[in-house]
């Protein structure tokens, strides 16, 4: 009988201690990270060699940017299990927003260390693509005196598009971009459009035509992914280059009007914002009376909108 009951005992721990990892599990793929990581350290206090537990509260120090805690739990990780190329791209990582906040100087220490960990990920696991995607931006970034290299930051956007097509059409475009090749850059992103379509592509495309300065083609890229993607996001985006480049007012207009008509927290872009970008259109019609009244539903919605303030004496002036 008191074996039985040991027995339970042992069993109901178990139990206990399984459900408070998967509730601490729970709460960390709801974002509630503060309330997961308690019950994360506590299941580690009695499970100090759970790999899992250990990177969920390296991913939940990220989270807060607490860049030492999380290179503290990662690279004890690739400790435990050197093989695994995901350990390694989270080491990397971390290493590499430790050294974005720290001075220069020191950061020069990391550069060695962030190299040998992305590496390892790309050499441990021939299809990890963020980890590719992270060399890319290390050898663009990082200036040649201390081992950036165009022609590595190449070599890995070329095995991204062994592994997927976009990527690697989208890595290129980046390369470009960086390196101030904007007509390469351009069919790049049009060759990723072509293969993907994803927003994300034909944003990667709106960009690059806007800080170019090409508006023209800006806006025509965004109305071309609103006739794909009809999402009300896209109406702003129209509305915003119409207001900002002093073109097609009449279709920014109506794409703002339906973006307001149809607004949603999942938009992005409070309507204050699409108040502004009208009052901006307006304005640059000279109707300083519909400018105005715009502008002041902006403010009315934030009284703090400090560029709408701007914008108001601007359109006052007139």
């Amino acid at each position: 009988m008191r074996h039985l009951l040991l027995f339970l005992l042992l069993l109901s721990g178990g139990a206990f201690a399984q459900t408070s990892f998967e509730r601490a599990e729970n709460l960390f793929l709801k974002e509630e990270f503060s309330k997961a990581k308690p019950l994360f350290e506590s299941y580690l206090d009695e499970n100090p060699n759970h790999l899992k537990t250990m990177e969920y509260l390296g991913d939940v120090a990220g989270y807060a940017k607490d860049w030492d805690t999380a290179i503290h739990f990662y690279e004890q990780l690739v400790e435990m299990d050197e093989t695994n190329a995901n350990y390694h791209f989270k080491a990397g990582g971390a290493m590499g927003m430790k050294a974005l906040e720290i001075s220069r100087i020191r950061a020069l220490s990391y550069i060695g260390e962030i190299r040998r960990h992305f590496e390892k990920a790309a050499w441990l696991d021939p299809n990890h693509i963020d980890t590719r995607w992270a060399l890319v931006e290390f050898y663009i970034q990082l200036p040649g005196i201390i081992g950036g290299s165009e022609k590595k930051a190449i070599k890995y956007a070329n095995q991204l598009a062994k592994i997927s097509p976009v990527d690697g059409h989208l890595a290129n475009g980046y390369i470009a971009e960086y390196s101030n090749r904007p007509q390469d850059a351009e069919q790049f992103y049009k060759n990723a459009i072509a293969v993907g379509g994803s927003m994300h592509t034909y944003e990667k495309l709106t960009n690059l035509y806007e800080t170019t300065n090409q508006p023209e083609k800006a806006m025509q890229t965004v109305s071309n992914c609103l006739e794909t993607h009809k999402r009300n996001a896209l109406h702003y985006q129209i509305g915003k280059i119409a207001a900002q480049y002093n073109l097609d007012a009449e279709l920014g207009i109506n794409c703002l009007q339906k973006y307001i008509e149809n607004h949603s927290v999942q938009d992005g872009v409070p309507k204050d914002w699409a108040y502004y970008r009208m009052a901006q259109i307006y304005k640059n019609l000279g109707q300083k009376k519909n400018a105005l009244q715009w502008i002041d539903r902006a403010l009315d919605d934030r009284p703090n909108f400090e560029e709408a303030k701007q914008e108001k004496k601007i359109i006052e002036s007139l």
